[in-house]
């Protein structure tokens, strides 16, 4: 049995600051992109960059947006884009959970937005089919809007969902407001499976796979769902292997849990990277390693999210 994972990361703004601001000769001398050509060379890992338009102002009025990542290293990267491709993930890093209620226009514009910067400054073989959304959820008008953007593949929330009963001290971070503000119907609760506990009551959207149809939608195996209405194949990431909740060792045990799954998905967060973050990770450069060499050694092939669906044909 071929089996296969996939790693994306999520929240990614300051690597592509860097890179213009910095203005290295090549592509892969700039630090952060360096570390996933060495991660490709060597394990052969192929990775999926998630985008905000713009750094957030938590961090200061120091703002960078993708208008300003110059085309200068467009053809770089177009022949890296058999294993490093760029989509959608929000307009910057705060609120929480930003498209769980929005609407068809306003997920429309942004997705247009960075689609076209990253379309002009590293080719169009670069723009990958698949998107994860900053805090997964997204609602029914959102969806509309990413499938008629051209997105064919999201991924999705997966626990025991129930309306929200009004208790705000249930959710953590002030997440009630965020499910307050705007709320459309589809807006519940869920118990998330994850490792960060602080999270394990969560919010979602209209992409949600509901318990019953846990089999099919789940990680370790090829098979998505499409929705009907809006025509997106889903399928939750739920039981992946997050890099940035994990030490090293703890990386090498959740892929040897999973060494039978079919499918593993894989990921981390971009500013764990950084020094000047408050929770930097020493590690982080040597956890993408590991990973590679771990899947490498486990037999796994790595993959896009998107080539799921052409996976899936073959079943």
């Amino acid at each position: 049995m071929k089996k296969y994972y996939f790693f994306f990361v999520d929240d990614v703004i300051w690597a592509l600051r860097d890179l213009s601001r910095e203005k290295p000769k090549s592509l892969f001398d700039s630090p952060f992109f360096k570390m996933l050509k060495k991660a490709h060379d060597r394990y052969g890992v192929k990775t999926q960059l998630h985008l905000f338009y713009r750094t957030d102002f938590y961090y200061g009025m120091d703002e960078f947006t993708l208008s300003e990542v110059p085309d200068t290293y467009k053809k770089e990267f177009e022949e890296a884009a058999d294993w490093l491709k760029f989509n959608f993930h929000s307009l910057q890093e705060f609120p929480d959970y930003p498209l769980v209620n929005s609407s068809y226009d306003d997920v429309y514009k942004l997705y247009t937005m960075i689609k076209n910067e990253i379309v002009r400054f590293a080719g169009e073989k670069s723009l990958a089919k698949s998107t994860v959304v900053h805090w997964g959820a997204v609602s029914y008008d959102g969806c509309r809007a990413l499938a008629d953007c051209g997105l064919t593949f999201l991924h999705s929330s997966m626990g025991k969902s129930s309306e929200y009963d009004g208790n705000a001290s249930s959710l953590p971070y002030g997440h009630a407001g965020r499910l307050l503000q705007n709320r459309k119907p589809e807006t519940k609760v869920f118990i998330r499976n994850t490792k960060d506990t602080a999270i394990l009551n969560s919010v979602c959207g209209y992409n949600y796979i509901p318990e019953e149809m846990a089999d099919k939608g789940s990680i370790n195996s090829i098979a998505t769902i499409t929705d009907e209405k809006t025509g997106l194949k889903m399928k939750k990431f739920g039981d992946g292997v997050t890099l940035n909740l994990l030490s090293n060792e703890e990386i090498k045990e959740e892929i040897e849990k999973r060494k039978s799954y079919k499918l593993i998905g894989t990921a981390t967060h971009e500013q764990y990277f950084y020094k000047d973050y408050f929770n930097y990770q020493s590690d982080y450069e040597q956890k993408l390693y590991t990973l590679g060499k771990t899947m490498q050694d486990a037999g796994f092939i790595p993959i896009f999210p998107e080539d799921i669906l052409e996976l899936e044909k073959g079943e």
